[in-house]
């Protein structure tokens, strides 16, 4: 019988449960889908923890990768034994098998594997809704990027590369700062022992940078505002510090700051923009400008663990369960 992480009061990390369940065949557009592998992110952190609301009960996650075991009716661009991806759909990914909407599977090509794709389709997708567009890079840029040692951050510092632009990466540790340039971030800023806006205008001969973007959030907001040039853009695309709270005097005041908090949910539909999407990041990984695999590996009875280690930040790049 297969089993699945239960949510039924929201906490720490002790409140996730792993239990039998039963998964049911396909309805009307939808695939039953056996887990390889399943992503930990952030946000399933702010699921758990009632930043982002659910009804309880309810699963958890929703970024995966499978193989479908079977099909439902009115289903025709999926069929049994397709490898595939998702990002989206109700919660439920920390599990063996679910039953899933059709409409937000990704297909996988040959030559990425299933370990692989498994931290690319929500961290590699994020990394293009932020520089291609929220804020699209032509290249020639110098931009801020806040925990570039992260899961998302070492896609991005990768795809910087690729576009030639310019990352100053933040990081909270000399080891991470080794990694971040590893992976192409050009020059990072160990936040434990610099200061960020003065390392920042010591890069840019005093100009600061035309975008930050800022998946920390309250501890972090003072110095993306004094990193950025007059008229620049604070792209708050995540806030594991705490939320964000700004005034519209302070943006002013810092220079006619533009300020956006994006989600994905608004950026990746309709499907056929999706798949667009999912292939200029699979193009790129194919192409070898893009190398990605789990750092961290967890059985999915786990989770509560992995939880821990993501919070901690005792993690670099991606955090993978395994059924």
């Amino acid at each position: 019988m297969p089993h699945a992480i239960r949510l039924y009061e929201i906490g720490g990390p002790e409140v996730l449960k792993f239990e039998r369940v039963e998964v049911g065949e396909p309805g009307p557009g939808q695939v039953r889908v056996r887990h390889r592998y399943i992503a930990v992110n952030f946000i399933d952190v702010y699921h758990r923890t009632g930043y982002y609301p659910l009804a309880l009960p309810s699963g958890l996650g929703s970024d995966a990768v499978g193989v479908v075991e079977a099909v439902g009716p009115d289903v025709t661009d999926i069929k049994v034994g397709d490898r595939v991806g998702y990002m989206g759909g109700p919660q439920g990914a920390y599990s063996d098998v679910r039953v899933m909407p059709a409409e937000v599977l990704i297909p996988l090509p040959d030559g990425i594997s299933d370990r692989t794709a498994a931290t690319l389709i929500m961290k590699g997708m994020t990394a293009q809704y932020l520089f291609r567009q929220v804020y699209p890079l032509k290249g020639g840029e110098t931009i801020l990027y806040h925990a570039a040692a992260g899961g998302v951050g070492l896609i991005a510092c990768q795809w910087a590369r690729a576009l030639g632009v310019t990352m100053i990466g933040t990081v909270s540790s000399d080891e991470k700062a080794a990694i971040a340039k590893a992976n192409g971030c050009t020059h990072t800023i160990v936040t434990s022992r610099e200061n960020i806006a003065e390392r920042v205008r010591e890069l840019t001969d005093g100009k600061g940078v035309p975008v930050v973007f800022d998946s920390i959030g309250k501890d972090t907001l003072q110095a993306s505002l004094d990193s950025l040039q007059v008229r620049g853009t604070l792209v708050s695309n995540g806030t594991s510090s705490g939320p964000v709270q700004i005034d519209a005097l302070t943006l002013a005041l810092k220079g006619s700051i533009w300020f956006t908090r994006p989600a994905m949910v608004h950026y990746a539909k309709p499907r056929s923009h999706m798949l667009s999407m999912a292939k200029e990041l699979f193009d790129l990984v194919l192409e070898g400008k893009i190398t990605s695999e789990p750092k961290q590996t967890f059985a999915l009875a786990e989770a509560a663990e992995a939880h821990r280690m993501l919070e901690s930040r005792k993690t670099t790049g991606a955090t993978v369960l395994v059924p």
